[in-house]
């Protein structure tokens, strides 16, 4: 019973923090928000900037790169917050946001990813439903060297946005429609696409 009441809650915040940045793509800021939204969830929100970037680059096809591009930015520019938060504040700001989003089990193996090979294991993982402020708070916290974070998360965040602008210019409003009408099961296929990518990790540690 507690267990449904806590998953109902935590739809009800997903729906109205999705709400709340899908906003903006109606507001003359639009721009500033989708670099905004990009650069704190690089670092504690937990709606992922591709909410936004969806329905700016269905309003402007003809502009898909221009939205990947600010998001790429933002993004990137956010992971010096995050970076910052492990590395320097950790004991703070770090140790709060690693409880609050349940990362600990993930900084655990990222860390022995990045032992491995941290350049690979950022690129791999900014493609991947795993939180991306889990990576740039680990970083800071494993004391990974700054510009290999920023050249790996340019190329991982970059690709990742491109990617998803470039087909959303070929499928146009369809992917929208889709997700507005379906957020609830899209939540739990997202969850599960987070576990999986949790388990590859997990594999990689080994």
């Amino acid at each position: 019973m507690h267990m449904k009441i806590i998953i109902n809650w935590s739809f009800k915040l997903m729906r109205k923090l999705y709400d709340w940045t899908l906003h903006w793509s109606k507001t003359k800021n639009s721009n500033y928000a989708l670099f905004g939204i990009a650069f704190i969830e690089s670092s504690f929100f937990p709606v992922p900037p591709d909410v936004l970037l969806i329905p700016l680059v269905v309003a402007e096809p003809k502009n898909w790169w221009k939205k990947a591009l600010i998001c790429t930015v933002g993004s990137v520019c956010g992971a010096f917050l995050g970076y910052a938060a492990g590395k320097i504040f950790y004991d703070t700001i770090g140790v709060a946001i690693v409880n609050f989003c349940n990362l600990q089990p993930i900084v655990a193996i990222v860390e022995k990813n990045y032992a491995n090979n941290a350049f690979f294991s950022i690129f791999a993982e900014a493609f991947t439903p795993i939180p991306y402020k889990a990576i740039t708070i680990t970083s800071g916290i494993f004391d990974i060297p700054l510009p290999t974070l920023i050249a790996a998360s340019v190329l991982g965040r970059g690709g990742r946005f491109f990617i998803v602008s470039a087909a959303l210019k070929l499928f146009g409003a369809k992917i929208q429609d889709t997700i507005g009408k379906y957020f609830n099961i899209l939540s739990i296929v997202f969850l599960i696409l987070l576990v999986i990518g949790f388990l590859v990790l997990k594999y990689y540690a080994w």
